[in-house]
């Protein structure tokens, strides 16, 4: 199988094969747009390892018990969604994923950040969606560490992404502390600032 069939995605600043499918609700043929997707209670759930969006998760979680335990069974949050929704279920998952319907939407930022600061996922968070290489070291800093590039750019192009910057300023998941509280400094007052003892 040649290279441009396989589903790959970057993970741990890899390129490697993907071996999970992302399950997305479609709107019924012929609907118009903002029309109800399909329910999610009734969706049919293939074999295999599958990222569910949200809405099937908190409607088919208990049945899939089984196939979670197994880690078979991932969830996807939307850019719209808390990731509180899923704080008690996010130690089953070895995958969380957030979708980016846009390349200018940030809000999957601060969810991933959410996911690791304040909930503590240490699993795998994969960004999906519309992701670029011009986004992935900012994703990198709030604690992603997969990314399903858009199909239609260069994955080894994006890769290089992951390392645009060798420094950072700003304190973040992947750094916990700001520069300058990782530069040593030797400062001495020297008396002649009229603050200096104070």
């Amino acid at each position: 199988m040649s290279e441009a069939k396989k589903n790959l995605i970057i993970k741990q600043r890899s390129v490697v094969e993907d071996d999970w499918q992302v399950l997305r609700l479609e709107l019924a043929e012929g609907a118009a747009e903002g029309a109800e997707a399909q329910d999610p209670a009734g969706l049919a759930i293939p074999a295999g390892k599958v990222i569910l969006p949200l809405p099937v998760w908190q409607a088919q979680g208990a049945a899939l018990a089984g196939r979670v335990a197994a880690g078979e069974i991932a969830v996807w949050l939307a850019s719209d969604e808390r990731p509180e929704a899923i704080k008690d279920d996010l130690a089953k998952f070895a995958l969380v994923a957030v979708d980016f319907p846009k390349f200018t939407d940030g809000r999957g930022y601060s969810i991933a950040y959410n996911l690791r600061s304040r909930l503590g996922y240490a699993g795998e968070l994969r960004a999906i969606g519309d992701v670029l290489r011009d986004q992935l070291f900012s994703m990198q800093r709030v604690g992603f560490d997969a990314y399903a590039t858009r199909p239609d750019r260069d994955i080894h192009e994006a890769l290089k992404g992951l390392s645009d910057f060798s420094e950072t300023y700003q304190a973040s998941v992947d750094q916990k502390q700001p520069l300058f509280r990782r530069q040593p400094r030797d400062v001495r007052p020297d008396g002649s600032d009229a603050g200096s003892g104070i």
